[in-house]
């Protein structure tokens, strides 16, 4: 028996990715809701993380390699007083702060200030950079940490939206390429304290916003999914490469 390929569906799909779900799997889950032939994501979230997941259908994925580029934004919720492996609330810890931590306004808002423009990045293991063939990640799982050259990202604006003493919450507009997790941790270490990320949300995805994204649960409790995708005539104009015309015989 042939296997059943889907629908030829065209657009963009704008997904909340739940926590717990790697990227992948929610593409899968929305792809066999919605029935499409065809579908990619433009850029991964960890698993821990939630927010704006770019899915692409059939003709759409053209639009991957300039969303791979595009700048974001992400929320992301800073916890005081402890380093992990990983950069995050899943990882091992791996330093703390010696003594109860209570961060002030005044020394996180003058450590921010610091962290906004061109920055330099140091890679986190825990992420799918390849060497020699092999991401990062399968190095770290086996104990082995490798010398990654520092990279140049750019922070548009880190804006604090609340603290309380250990934990604080901030919205970072930024460059591709850029790691909030290391962000999250090279914070920690300039106000002395360590830190990591206890969640993270991705609300903007170059011109594609979060408020216009649908969950998976209600995507799968529409009558008819297919409703929830942009159509290719509603995508932001220079999304989509320009499609050839044949020059008139001379």
């Amino acid at each position: 028996m042939a296997k059943r390929r889907g629908l030829a569906l065209d657009g963009v799909l704008l997904l909340d990715k739940p926590v717990g779900l790697s990227s992948n799997h929610a593409l899968q889950r929305a792809k066999r809701t919605m029935d499409a032939a065809k579908a990619g994501h433009t850029g991964t979230l960890d698993p821990f993380a939630t927010g704006l997941l770019v899915c692409c259908m059939g003709r759409a994925t053209k639009i991957s390699g300039a969303m791979l580029n595009a700048d974001k934004s992400y929320r992301a919720t800073l916890q005081f007083g402890e380093e992990t492996d990983s950069g995050d609330l899943t990882g091992i810890v791996t330093a703390r702060a010696t003594d109860a931590v209570n961060v002030t306004e005044a020394a996180l808002l003058d450590v921010l200030s610091r962290f906004q423009g061109i920055i330099e990045q140091i890679p986190p293991m825990y992420s799918a950079l390849k060497r020699d063939g092999k991401p990062l990640y399968e190095y770290a799982r086996q104990g082995i940490e490798l010398d990654r050259p520092a990279r140049q990202v750019k922070i548009y604006r880190i804006d604090l939206l609340s603290l309380n003493g250990s934990q604080a919450e901030i919205d970072v507009a930024c460059s591709k390429g850029t790691y909030i997790r290391t962000l999250a941790q090279d914070i920690g270490r300039a106000l002395g304290c360590y830190a990591h990320l206890a969640a993270l949300r991705r609300t903007h995805v170059g011109p594609f916003s979060l408020d216009r994204a649908v969950t998976l649960e209600a995507l799968q409790a529409m009558t008819d999914p297919k409703q929830a995708l942009l159509a290719l005539n509603e995508l932001p104009a220079g999304l989509l490469p320009a499609t050839p015309t044949l020059k008139d015989p001379l």
